[in-house]
């Protein structure tokens, strides 16, 4: 990451942000907030943190006029990470809010953990298999790095080849996917202490923390 480079979090009003901002400043970014189209003018690297259902978040994209911007963003092949519901928002559509369209960039449906005797939401820290650990993503954190997990639903993608790690909480579920220049993760780096710092650094081409 160059002084050059500029730094975009997506704000859509859906979701507590500071503890992405916080850990992007903490790797030496500046990062500004998107909140309308023309944020996007100017941003080398774009994180799309979520919180929130699916439906709420996907008719707050509409109502700020971010759905296509962010699409044409991830088209371009323009370095994206998205995040728990950032993740969520990428593929077709979700279980949590039947009718709702995603953004549709991946194929396949979001479905919830079924009943059974692990409590839902899946909460707490959980390893991540890597399908690729060499990759430029996730060098320095090893085959089945630790991160933080708070959710009841994931994405189920139809096209295995983007499935970057998976995780088992019940039943294996693809808790990361990559793509060209894009990631996403159902888990949260920016609460994942020492290997999610290394995630974003690797993302953001920062010097990891000692």
């Amino acid at each position: 990451m160059s002084k050059e480079e500029s730094i975009g979090i997506v704000d859509y009003g859906g979701g507590n942000i500071r503890s992405l901002v916080k850990a992007v400043e903490t790797l030496g970014g500046a990062p500004e907030l998107i909140t309308s189209p023309s944020g996007f003018e100017g941003v080398d690297r774009l994180l799309f943190p979520g919180q929130g259902a699916f439906g709420d978040c996907m008719r707050q994209l509409r109502s700020r006029r971010l759905v296509d911007p962010l699409r044409a963003w991830i088209a371009d092949d323009r370095p994206f990470f998205g995040i728990c519901v950032g993740y969520q928002l990428l593929f077709e559509g979700s279980e949590e809010s039947p009718g709702e369209a995603g953004l549709g960039v991946l194929e396949g449906l979001v479905t919830r953990f079924p009943a059974g005797p692990l409590k839902v939401p899946h909460m707490g820290w959980n390893s991540a298999a890597l399908t690729h650990p060499e990759g430029t993503f996730w060098k320095g954190l090893g085959n089945a790095p630790y991160f933080y997990f708070v959710h009841s639903y994931f994405p189920d993608p139809r096209d295995h080849a983007v499935v970057a790690a998976t995780t088992d909480y019940g039943l294996p579920f693809a808790s990361a996917v990559e793509r060209g220049s894009m990631i996403a993760t159902q888990f949260h780096p920016e609460k994942s202490q020492r290997a999610g710092m290394r995630l974003l650094a690797n993302f953001l081409g920062a010097q990891a923390p000692a």
